[in-house]
């Protein structure tokens, strides 16, 4: 376990630095784990974030890469609900990238 310090407090990561707990995302929570992943955010990228939480609000888990670009292309439309749009916004990873950037636990079937 390691520790992510935001705004003078210290989160708890997993190993592969996903938030432990799902109520300490913020978006100042993002913007320190997206700095650490080479990102700076756009608001390209949190509609997305904001999109990947809301799907793990109805459906109980992070989406895996086929059912978030069908989610994302039901909601914003194909332009943005495509895969180069979403590797081109989170470097080639976008399920694992976009779930850790938005404070949900790691896809259950990304390696």
């Amino acid at each position: 376990m390691s520790l992510l310090d935001v705004e003078g407090r210290s989160l708890a990561l997993d190993k592969d630095g996903y938030l432990l707990t799902l109520t300490d995302w913020s978006e100042a929570t993002a913007g320190v784990l997206a700095q650490r992943e080479g990102i700076s955010l756009s608001p390209e990228h949190w509609e997305i974030l904001i999109l990947v939480r809301s799907f793990y609000d109805q459906f109980q888990l992070s989406p895996a890469n086929r059912p978030l670009i069908k989610f994302i292309a039901s909601t914003l439309g194909p332009e943005k609900g495509n895969s180069l749009h979403l590797n081109r916004l989170f470097n080639g990873a976008p399920a694992k990238l976009a779930a850790k950037l938005a404070g949900l636990p790691k896809p259950t079937n990304c390696l």
